[in-house]
């Protein structure tokens, strides 16, 4: 009789776990987890603005290439 106490206590503490806390742990864990992942890391960030600077230097060499075949070729743009 006492075995059967014990084990239906054990029971319902298994079952409380499974139905409330577990769900409520993983829901936790994988919404910290989603969180992390979206902000840019350091790397992303660095590696982002090395890109966002060469694009700007490459406008500002094609601009220069534009305004020295303007000079020399005013109808280069009409010719492609």
């Amino acid at each position: 009789m006492m075995t059967t106490t014990v084990f239906g206590m054990l029971t319902a503490l298994a079952v409380v776990f499974m139905v409330v806390v577990l769900p409520v742990w993983l829901l936790l864990h994988y919404l910290t987890k989603m969180k992390g992942l979206r902000g840019l890391s350091a790397e992303d960030e660095e590696a982002l603005e090395k890109l966002w600077k060469s694009s700007a230097a490459m406008e500002e060499r094609i601009n220069i290439l534009e305004t020295i075949l303007d000079e020399h070729h005013p109808n280069w743009r009409s010719t492609q």
